[in-house]
């Protein structure tokens, strides 16, 4: 399906976890549709599983994660991969 015909409610949900298993709260990236287009938040633990059972997210993959952190450092320092 063209991603343009999606209804808002159909697009893919990612999150990027980013804090420690043991803290507090989670920090986390969150996207619709598009991975590397991302808000960061932080969430109390019991609030974040709400979160994320309600929205039905998707972990992002090692993969994923590569992409856009190359990308992002593409974007910082004008050379993929390179600081």
């Amino acid at each position: 399906m063209d991603q343009r015909l999606k209804t808002f409610n159909e697009y893919t949900r990612y999150i990027r976890v980013r804090s420690a298993p043991e803290d507090r709260f989670v920090e986390f990236d969150f996207a619709i549709g598009y991975p590397e287009l991302f808000v960061e938040l932080v969430l109390p633990r019991d609030a974040f599983k709400i979160f994320c059972e309600h929205n039905n997210v998707v972990h992002m993959d090692s993969d994923m994660i590569r992409q856009i952190d190359e990308d992002m450092v593409k974007w910082r320092f004008g050379e993929k991969g390179h600081r």
